[in-house]
């Protein structure tokens, strides 16, 4: 094929591209069709497969799970058989638990998928046939008529009519005109193809005839799709677990190197220092941190279920608590995607409503949107007016004229009603007072409206020139803001979310829209797509600090735009539903599609909305920042608590004691005590409005210079608290109940700091109330911890190397515990103090 004739056929004759492609007005021959399917391949695009060992083997691609997986190898040199197979059993169990919540995200997806493959109407050998679109080929000559599908890239060659919604390819609302006798530039950008009908759009009005110039991976639609390739960014969540786990292993790796040092020259045996690594590795890894984060995710991937956003990628779930900004695509999204009547200027009202029943086609639920919006406009009197004057006949939408018009029994003779461009019609008016008309149009079209002129007089012929009307009315089509999304949109600017309103519509209309909706502000600015052409990066991205609304834009146009803002580290959620939306969507912080979007959008977004509804998102955002702070409690828990172990333990050697919990005991307390406990933080409900605070950076999410003070605070009074402790009765009792008595003190601990974690900003007692009903399910953790560790005191203490503990053995292991329960209070007594004062 010509290449001239793949990329500018709007810009050439159409007998020079049948010449091209060795085709005419017959089509082609069957036989010449199935040469051209070898050639060319199928009508299809490529769909990205899964490879499952691949979702599999990543769920262990995690520093956290190397340290383990180096502690079971230790364990297994040193003939700890039992430690090995404990913690690889974790390991696994961690994997498989991400692996199947992925797959069964997918399926989900996939199941939104079409069942069967759409028709299309061809000429082959002279006759009309019908083949599936997949063996289109260019050269092809395709029929299309009201309700089609446009399934590869047509240059039209007769149109009567024709009007195409391409809301799906550029973002705009109203369908397009189209002419087959235009002859475009080359230049001419995709929105602006009067005499193409491209792949992935749809018939609304009218009929046509065009040959296929690009099929397949050539089509407009492929080009854009072709940027789902391209990998996407990793989410916070992932982002700052990559920050931490850094900081930890470098930490650890540091640590154990000194304590295996100093162990080496006070001359303990290598066994010995060997089992002191291990327990070291053992306990400063929070094991539990993997799978409870996974968990963390799932249940708010649950919670999103219900809320009508079915969750394709879990770690998407937090990616919402940290968006700075959201590019929004304007059709389904802010607007309900359908026209209505916005404003009305009647010189005759009763005739306005007579014409716009009479020139209709609207029947049966069946029409365009301007018709429908008309129809439904005028309500019960629309068919009441229909049924008093039957049609006689009718000039479908011309788009040389730019109107439609028929002839109707009025009052005993045949009358002309006509709408359509109010240029078109005022050329035939005989009106005096035009200019009263003309200064409204100008104040409804500065408005963003679509106007439509209508009129009325007597039919004298088929000659268009002769016919003379009376212009009774303007009618302003918009298509309307959804409800609720007004105060969604203040709920975001009250968060510290910004959104972008993106759309393939004119200025104008953009503009009404963003302004109606509360997104557009005075003193914000409007860019176009030309504009952002004619920015570099670092000038768009200062223009975008301003800019609310942007028009006119193009799929590259809103992609660059994604892109600039993740350079300079924004984390941007992006809506869409069309295919236009495609590249953005994959390249997004989190890219989230309408359900009732093109499969191309829902098969690269990490989040599906099924009801397109921007509170839906404002929702699922307050969802996420929930989540986030629960992951944030979480962290504080478990390596609050191994670094309380690690004290304990690096203290002992540094001290010349015997190891006061051994490594099986500290995989007990982490795997199953406080591991059964960390499994009920998902389930804590909200501290405080989260919407009523500027998004966490991902670097923060875990840890900042607060959470690090609280961490190392609980962990320096766990650690020396129990040293102390296991110091004083060393001197009283044998080293079995010592160290019994110190392993369940560990225990114990862990449950009261669980409790007071529920809670990061306000103290325990300030609120008592709310502190046993934020997340009740915490004490059912304790309680089966409770019993868990009963089990290995006192019915398996062989396995754990325990003894059954004297009943004053757990009068110190309360004491304890209550001292840092209290100690953790009197700190949060004295900031909340402190912040209160600096309010």
């Amino acid at each position: 094929m010509n290449r001239d004739i793949i990329e500018v056929p709007h810009s050439l004759k159409v007998e020079d591209i049948l010449n091209s492609l060795g085709s005419s007005l017959d089509g082609l021959s069957w036989g010449e069709a199935r040469k051209r399917i070898q050639i060319y391949g199928k009508n299809t695009l490529e769909e990205e497969k899964i490879n499952r060992w691949k979702i599999f083997l990543r769920q262990f691609n995690s520093p956290l799970i190397y340290i383990l997986l180096i502690a079971a190898l230790i364990s297994l040199l040193v003939g700890e058989i039992k430690d090995f197979f404990v913690i690889t059993s974790l390991v696994f169990a961690n994997g498989v638990i991400g692996y199947f919540q992925e797959i069964k995200a997918e399926v989900s997806i996939r199941s939104l998928k079409k069942l069967t493959e759409s028709k299309v109407k061809v000429i082959r050998e002279g006759k009309i046939v019908e083949i599936p679109s997949s063996e289109l080929v260019p050269g092809d000559i395709v029929v299309l008529s009201e309700g089609d599908l446009v399934t590869a890239d047509i240059r039209l060659i007769d149109s009567k009519g024709l009007l195409i919604d391409e809301s799906s390819i550029t973002g705009e609302s109203i369908p397009v005109e189209k002419d087959h006798s235009a002859i475009l530039p080359k230049e001419t950008l995709p929105y602006e193809l009067k005499n193409m009908a491209l792949s992935g759009t749809t018939v609304v009005r009218g009929s046509g005839i065009g040959v296929v110039v690009r099929t397949g991976k050539m089509t407009y639609f492929a080009r854009i799709t072709e940027k789902v390739k391209e990998k996407p960014p990793l989410s916070p969540v992932i982002k700052a677990l990559k920050v931490f786990t850094r900081r930890y292993v470098i930490f650890v790796i540091f640590f154990l190197t000194i304590v295996g040092i100093i162990a080496y020259y006070q001359g303990r045996r290598i066994l010995e220092i060997a089992m002191i690594l291990i327990s070291q590795l053992v306990s400063s890894v929070p094991e539990g941190l993997p799978i409870v984060i996974t968990l963390t995710l799932v249940v708010g991937a649950l919670a999103l279920s219900k809320r009508k956003t079915l969750v394709r990628y879990l770690p998407a779930v937090e990616v919402l608590g940290s968006a700075t900004t959201i590019v929004i695509d304007k059709t389904g999204t802010i607007t309900e995607g359908k026209l209505a009547v916005k404003e009305v200027f009647a010189k005759d009202e009763e005739m306005l409503k007579v014409v716009s029943a009479l020139c209709n086609n609207f029947r049966d639920g069946h029409g365009d949107p301007i018709d429908r919006a008309l129809a439904k406009w005028l309500g019960e009197e629309y068919e009441k007016i229909r049924s008093l004057y039957p049609r006689v006949k009718e000039y479908p939408f011309d788009v040389k004229h730019r109107f439609m018009a028929t002839i109707n029994e009025f009052k005993g003779k045949k009358t002309l009603f006509i709408k359509g461009a109010y240029e078109s019609l005022k050329e035939i008016a005989i009106n005096r007072d035009l200019k009263e008309f003309d200064r409204i149009l100008e104040k409804m079209t500065e408005n963003g409206l679509r106007v439509l002129a209508f009129g009325y007089g007597e039919w004298n012929g088929d000659d268009f020139s002769k016919w003379k009307i009376r212009i009774v009315g303007l009618i302003g089509f918009y298509d309307p803001p959804k409800e609720g999304v007004r105060e969604a949109v203040e709920v975001a600017r009250r968060a510290g979310i910004r959104i972008i309103m993106i759309t393939g519509d004119h200025l104008l209309t953009a503009k009404a829209i963003a302004k109606e909706v509360g997104i557009w502000r005075e003193r914000d600015l409007i860019l176009t797509g030309k504009d952002i052409d004619s920015l570099d990066d670092k000038e768009l991205y200062k223009v975008l600090e301003k800019t609310t609304v942007i028009a006119r834009a193009l799929p590259e146009h809103k992609y660059r735009v994604v892109r600039v803002l993740q350079e300079n580290d924004e984390i941007v959620a992006v809506t869409g539903d069309g295919v236009n939306d495609v590249p953005a969507l994959r390249v997004a912080d989190l890219g989230i599609a309408m359900g009732s979007g093109t499969e191309a959008a829902k098969s690269v977004a990490k989040m599906v909305i099924v009801d397109n509804d921007l509170r839906i998102i404002i929702d699922a955002i307050k969802q996420g920042r929930v989540i986030a702070d629960n992951l944030r409690k979480v962290v504080y828990y478990l390596i609050s608590t191994s670094i309380g172990e690690v004290i304990l333990i690096s203290l002992s050697i540094l001290l010349g004691l015997p190891l006061p919990l051994f490594a099986i005991q500290i995989l007990w307390i982490n795997l199953v005590t406080d591991g059964v406990q960390d499994k009920t933080f998902p389930l804590c409900k909200e501290e405080t409005d989260v919407m009523d605070r500027l998004p966490r950076r991902p670097e923060k999410l875990f840890f900042d210079g607060y959470q690090m003070a609280r961490i190392l605070y609980f962990g320096l009074l766990m650690g020396l608290t129990n040293l102390f402790l296991y110091m004083h009765l060393l001197n009283i009792y044998e080293y079995a109940i010592v160290n019994s008595i110190i392993f369940t003190s560990s225990v114990v601990v862990q449950w009261f700091n669980g409790i007071q974690a529920q809670k990061e900003k306000e103290p325990f007692f300030k609120n008592v109330k709310k502190s046993l009903t934020i997340n009740p399910y915490i004490f059912l953790g304790i309680l089966a911890s409770m019993v868990l560790q009963l089990i290995a005191l006192y019915l398996v203490p062989d396995w754990f190397k325990t003894v059954p503990l004297p009943i004053e053995g757990w009068l110190y292991v309360l004491l304890v515990s209550l001292i840092c329960f209290f100690a953790v209070e009197i700190w949060k007594w004295i900031e909340y103090l402190i912040n209160k004062v600096r309010k």
